[in-house]
């Protein structure tokens, strides 16, 4: 997890910073779904601040669901395992794979997925 506090002199201001943060994610690539923000808190001096978390990885309660999600819905001859923070899916067909990412993109997890490393 990567954190970020944000500062600023009123609420109106730290919405801004959040908003142009937000946009230079998005520029970068980087999907807003895996960003959480803490509440608008007082600082000292009469400045506002917030907490942005980016969260990295896959957690393991987060990998189970999609374990049993890949076992209920993918096709027959494909297999998933954790590894660390992301998991590993392995079929004999490339087109067994290519169901079953359709399937986890299909689903709402609240993740933002990355998919690499197909091999032939």
């Amino acid at each position: 997890e990567l954190v970020l506090t944000l500062r600023s002199v009123s609420d109106d201001r730290l919405k801004a910073v959040r908003q142009v943060l937000e946009e230079r994610l998005v520029k970068r690539g980087i999907s807003l779904k895996g960003l959480d923000y803490a509440d608008i808190e007082s600082a000292s001096g009469d400045t506002v601040r917030q907490v942005a978390t980016i969260t990295v990885g896959i957690g393991s309660d987060k990998a189970r669901e999609i374990n049993k999600l890949i076992k209920a819905k993918a096709p027959k001859g494909v297999s998933s395992q954790t590894q660390g923070e992301s998991i590993r899916v392995s079929a004999k067909k490339r087109d067994d794979l290519q169901a079953t990412m359709s399937v986890l993109k299909s689903e709402d997890l609240g993740i933002p997925l990355q998919f690499e490393n197909m091999r032939n």
